[in-house]
């Protein structure tokens, strides 16, 4: 696939409320080259005025591609006439790049009222998707779009709730008149200038299991979409945590950078943010609560998280160093406490660790840890196993895993990264996600060559997870790079995700 490819464009022509709409709808599938990035429709109807519509983010595809889409409703009004027909082309900027969509430099095109159109000659694609489910929902409706000169014949939904052990089969009806589900109400035939639609619904009481594929016949063969080969389903509940080290108000131009982290959080819809060195002005060691910059970050939020905050020393010779935990879910049994043998202020290996319980709906509690640990020299192998000790405390019976996050000061071949592994209890989760063959060998197999395999990664900041957890990663990726929203701290930030097993 190119870095973006058009899937199919809808353009209906409908009456709602007494009013005359039209509809457009762009559906994408694009390379997940980098966070930051724009994807604009440009279109023009048949006053000749060019319109960008942005695109959002729909859902994975898989391989590191995703799915897109833009859609807008416009009015008939005595001020404005319908678009009608339209042109387009699309843009998709990313690290600095732009790649441009164009027919070759002739535009696409949509008539009016034209329906769902399939672009490059596609014969079969299941449109109008949805990647979540409402609350106790318990019915999914699937429409799929053929190519008319396939001649389809039938068209089956494959699913199943139990990952494929059983499978069962629904079949679609050819839809002769409008479909509501897709094309709102009063539309008129859909199965026009060279489209079919296919519906069919499935009822379940557990559809947050299901996967499910399509397959399209005809006199001489079968088709199938199965999302290139990763199966269609509806995404769980997503824990998104970030772990980043603030670099105690040592940054150029830094009050831009706090405001850079709080849109890069509501950007990318952030749940937890475990923060190290944060720093407030020393003020005689009695600390000035309005610049502390994890409450900087906070505030700039569009709607401030609950946070948990805690210092451990004098940091720079003039601020007050410390943790933090911030949340969009409440945060319970706050505590923070002393992991290092000195609690001594004026001592930099005096390390205090800051931790709080989070549930998370439809996933259940967490307990989570925002660390900033000593060098080897400094003191990580005890403050460590000091952590370790009381996250086991801290877990309770409903307690669905620990996150130990943050700043360890060890590299993932270093003895204190032994020590880790050694334990037994806590598995790299960057590592789980990113190298999987790598992981296995080191915390499920125990290579005794394992350190060999991790000569080349010099992380420091990490998200253990306890073992047995009710809780799997499914992502991480490095942000706060040149090429990802840029840097705002001498570290770079880790993004993670993860989803209830």
């Amino acid at each position: 696939m190119n870095k973006i490819k058009l899937l199919y464009v809808e353009n209906v022509i409908f009456k709602s409320t007494k009013k005359l709409q039209q509809k457009l709808t762009f559906f994408l599938a694009l390379e997940n080259i980098g966070y930051d990035k724009q994807l604009d429709i440009h279109w023009v109807g048949e006053d000749k005025v060019w319109h960008i519509l942005p695109a959002h983010y729909h859902s994975m595809l898989g391989n590191g591609k995703e799915y897109w889409s833009a859609s807008v409703n416009l009015n008939l009004t005595e001020e404005q006439s319908l678009p009608g027909n339209i042109e387009f082309n699309v843009s998709y900027r990313v690290l600095e790049q732009e790649y441009l969509l164009n027919n070759h430099g002739l535009n696409y095109s949509s008539e009016a009222d034209s329906g769902i159109k399939l672009i490059d000659q596609q014969s079969f694609q299941n449109v109008d998707f949805k990647n979540k489910l409402r609350a106790g929902q318990q019915t999914i409706y699937v429409t799929a779009a053929t190519n008319q000169s396939f001649n389809a014949e039938k068209v089956t939904i494959h699913w199943t709730t139990d990952d494929w052990k059983t499978t069962k089969k629904t079949a679609c009806h050819f839809k002769r008149q409008h479909w509501p589900k897709v094309l709102g109400s009063h539309a008129r035939n859909p199965n026009q200038y060279g489209t079919q639609l296919w519906a069919g619904k499935i009822h379940h009481a557990e559809l947050f299991k299901l996967k499910y594929v399509i397959s399209c016949e005809n006199s001489e063969q079968t088709v199938w979409d199965n999302n290139k080969g990763h199966n269609y389903s509806f995404q769980r509940e997503q824990l998104k945590v970030l772990i980043l080290n603030l670099h105690c108000y040592q940054e150029d131009n830094q009050d831009e950078k706090f405001s850079t982290i709080a849109k890069t959080i509501d950007e990318l819809d952030i749940d937890i943010v475990c923060l190290q060195e944060v720093a407030e002005h020393w003020n005689s060691g009695q600390g000035d609560w309005d610049s502390n910059s994890a409450k900087i970050i906070n505030e700039r939020l569009s709607k401030a998280y609950h946070i948990h905050t805690d210092w451990s020393h004098l940091g720079f010779d003039r601020y007050r160093e410390g943790v933090a935990i911030l949340s969009r879910y409440p945060l319970s049994d706050h505590d923070a406490m002393y992991v290092s043998d000195s609690h001594d202020v004026y001592d930099i290996n005096s390390r205090k660790v800051v931790t709080a319980r989070v549930y998370v709906p439809y996933i259940g509690f967490i307990q989570v840890f925002s660390a900033h640990l000593s060098w080897l020299e400094g003191g990580f192998q005890e403050q460590f196993q000091r952590l370790s000790t009381w996250a086991e405390h801290k877990k309770g019976d409903a307690t669905k895993a620990t996150l130990l996050c943050g700043d360890f000061n060890i590299t993932a071949c270093s003895t204190g990264y032994q020590q880790v592994v050694n334990l037994d209890e806590y598995e790299d989760q960057y590592l789980a996600v990113n190298k999987q063959g790598v992981f296995n060998k080191i915390f499920k197999v125990h290579d005794a060559q394992w350190q060999d395999l991790l000569a080349d990664d010099y992380r420091i900041d990490y998200i253990f997870m306890n073992k047995n957890s009710d809780i799997k990663a499914t992502s991480a990726s490095v942000i706060f790079t040149d090429q990802d929203y840029g840097r705002v701290s001498d570290h770079c930030g880790y993004l993670m995700t993860f989803e209830s097993l």
